[in-house]
């Protein structure tokens, strides 16, 4: 059975053992944290220590930046590595198994006016695996992973599909970095989710929910039996991170994913049970 970790920003309380508090009598096994720029992440770590040694589970860092390793100018991108460096460094003096980040975020989409960006591919792929290759020898000094995000057209023009990020890595060469999968990016991008996590499966380090409106899973349409099945069948050990917005009360919608994701895995296993049951009666 999967383990869930909820987003600190969508679990009520002030602070992290609060959230710690509503997250467990909700059904989470872990706190997914934040990382924002101007080394904010570095700078709580008086504070994670606290939560750490107070049992709080934080295994993961979701990245909020103003710009990322893919960025056009040089010093935005070399800031972006310099504080990915520091959120590694962090998550792995609280015991975390690493950091989330995606190529770029809302920097330039294809699908949008003027709709050529101002960077060839080549180029783009010079540029990242730079940026990736120097995280990822970073992450793997620290005993950590560095998880690259595959996001949808509409908000990178870069790293879109599992199958592009799965190239990457490959290319590296370094098992200190691996796809951070989401749902929610997947059911935009994949013709078929569930294949394309089954394709990736070597390379998938974590994993991000929310539904096909970005809404919390049960709140949309999609196939949660199927994309967990892949999940599963692909030997995936980490956590469910919660990342998405709430609809309906707030507090109710994030004590609703647990279980709803525990159904959802359950009606997979019910599937495959009845379909051999049917095989063998055949």
């Amino acid at each position: 059975m999967f383990r869930t970790a909820c987003q600190e920003q969508l679990l009520p309380g002030d602070t992290l053992q609060e959230k710690w508090e509503f997250a467990l009598a909700a059904g989470y096994d872990a706190v997914e944290v934040r990382g924002k720029g101007d080394f904010a992440f570095r700078d709580r770590l008086p504070e994670l220590r606290q939560a750490a040694a107070d049992g709080v589970v934080m295994p993961t860092v979701c990245v909020d930046m103003p710009h990322f390793l893919g960025a056009f100018d040089d010093e935005q991108r070399k800031d972006a590595v310099a504080q990915m460096k520091s959120q590694l460094t962090a998550i792995a003096e609280i015991g975390g198994r690493g950091a989330q980040t995606p190529a770029s975020y809302g920097m330039f989409s294809r699908r949008l006016p003027p709709f050529t960006p101002p960077r060839g591919e080549e180029e783009d792929r010079e540029v990242l695996l730079e940026g990736l290759s120097e995280l990822g020898a970073h992450a793997k000094a620290e005993g950590v992973t560095l998880f690259l995000e595959p996001l949808n057209r509409y908000e990178d023009h870069m790293v879109n599909r599992l199958d592009q990020a799965v190239d990457l890595i490959r290319e590296l060469g370094l098992e200190s970095v691996r796809i951070g999968i989401d749902s929610y990016h997947m059911n935009i991008e994949e013709t078929d989710p569930a294949a394309a996590i089954l394709a990736a499966a070597a390379y998938i380090g974590h994993a991000q929910v929310s539904d096909s409106n970005r809404f919390q899973p049960g709140a949309g349409h999609l196939d949660w039996p199927a994309w967990l099945g892949a999940l599963d069948a692909a030997g995936y050990a980490g956590e469910l991170a919660l990342e998405c917005r709430l609809t309906g009360d707030p507090a109710e919608a994030v004590r609703s994913v647990p279980p709803f994701l525990k159904r959802a895995a359950g009606l997979r296993e019910t599937g495959l049970r009845h379909a051999g049951l049917r095989e063998a009666d055949g």
